[in-house]
């Protein structure tokens, strides 16, 4: 699930993850734009071989982009820099050996 903290400690749950298309052990940190939107990566889902997902301010999540195999398979942390998000997947690719990758979200 994606939640977060007040300063009190209050917990508030912004979105749980089904564990099927929208992304299944999404263990790696978040990263936050200007506008408020969040941004993840899930080791699974999608395709099977995880996914890069946004969560909105309304708390909406969107899958953007989900991996095949050959593009990369278990997405790791990501680096949100310029508008841009860059991050790497643990396995896949030409040799099997992971990717590194750039998405620019819409």
């Amino acid at each position: 699930m994606v939640f977060k903290l007040d300063r009190d400690g209050e917990e508030t749950v912004l979105y749980t993850f089904s564990g099927g298309a929208d992304g299944f052990q999404p263990f790696a940190g978040l990263v936050r734009d200007r506008a408020g939107r969040l941004y993840g990566s899930a080791f699974v889902g999608g395709n099977g071989f995880g996914v890069v997902f946004e969560v909105d301010r309304s708390a909406n999540e969107t899958v953007l982009h989900s991996f095949t195999g050959a593009d990369g398979f278990g997405p790791l942390d990501l680096l949100l820099h310029n508008g841009s998000l860059y991050g790497m997947t643990d396995y896949g690719g030409a040799y099997g050996a992971g990717v590194v990758f750039k998405l620019t979200p819409q």
